[in-house]
C-alpha cells in the first residue's frame, strides 16, 4: 500500500543521487520507489511513507547532496491517483477531453498532477518524467472540458513559482488517433 505522503529529491549529480538516496533510506521508515537516473545525465529518488518519515529522509538526502540538489518536495496527503499515473498502470474509465501539461523539471510534473488531480473531477492518464524528453516532465489527463481547463489551471498554478512551466493545453473533442496514443 503507498503511504500518504511522497518526497523527491532531483540531482545534477548521479554519484550524490546514489549517496543521497541511500542515506534517506537509512535516515527514516520510508520506501523507495524510483530512484534513477534521467535526462540529462541527472538522477532522481522518490520515495514515500508517513508524513513525518518522508520529511526526515529528504532532509537527509539534503545534507548529503548539498550543490548538487536541483529540485525538491515533500506532498504530505498526494492524490492516490498520482502513483499509478507515475508508474504507467493509470486505468482510464473513458477519454473525454485531454489536458496536457509541460514543465522543464521532473519534479513539477508531479507537483502539477497532484494538483490537478485534486482541483477537479480528472482522471490522471501519465506523468511521463525526464526521459526521452529532455528531463522534461509532461502531464496528461482526462475528464469533461470543465473539469480538464480547472485541473490545467491548478497544475499550472501549482508550479508557477518555479518558472519551469513551458505549456498547457486543453483538448475539447480530441480524435481517437489522438487518444489511441495516450493510453
Amino acid at each position: 500500500m503507498i503511504s500518504p505522503a511522497i518526497g523527491a529529491l532531483e540531482f545534477n549529480s548521479i554519484a550524490r543521487g546514489i549517496e543521497a538516496a541511500d542515506a534517506m533510506v537509512k535516515a527514516a521508515q520510508v520506501e523507495l520507489f524510483a530512484s534513477k537516473t534521467i535526462c540529462p545525465g541527472k538522477y532522481l529518488s522518490l520515495l514515500h511513507g508517513e508524513v513525518s518519515s518522508v520529511a526526515a529522509a529528504i532532509e537527509a538526502g539534503k545534507a548529503v547532496a548539498r550543490v548538487a540538489l536541483v529540485d525538491e518536495f515533500v506532498i504530505p496527503n498526494v492524490h492516490p491517483q498520482v502513483f499509478p499515473a507515475l508508474t504507467g498502470t493509470a486505468t482510464l474509465h473513458e477519454m473525454l477531453a485531454i489536458g496536457v501539461l509541460e514543465s522543464y523539471s521532473a519534479l513539477t510534473g508531479i507537483l502539477a498532477g497532484d494538483a490537478a488531480a485534486k482541483a477537479a473531477a480528472v482522471e490522471l492518464i501519465e506523468i511521463r518524467l525526464a526521459n526521452g524528453i529532455g528531463g522534461k516532465a509532461v502531464l496528461t489527463l482526462t475528464g469533461n472540458v470543465a473539469d480538464v481547463e480547472a485541473a490545467i489551471r491548478a497544475g499550472e498554478a501549482a508550479i508557477a513559482h518555479t518558472g519551469l512551466f513551458v505549456a498547457a493545453v486543453v483538448i475539447p473533442g480530441p480524435h481517437a488517433d489522438i487518444k489511441k496514443f495516450l493510453i
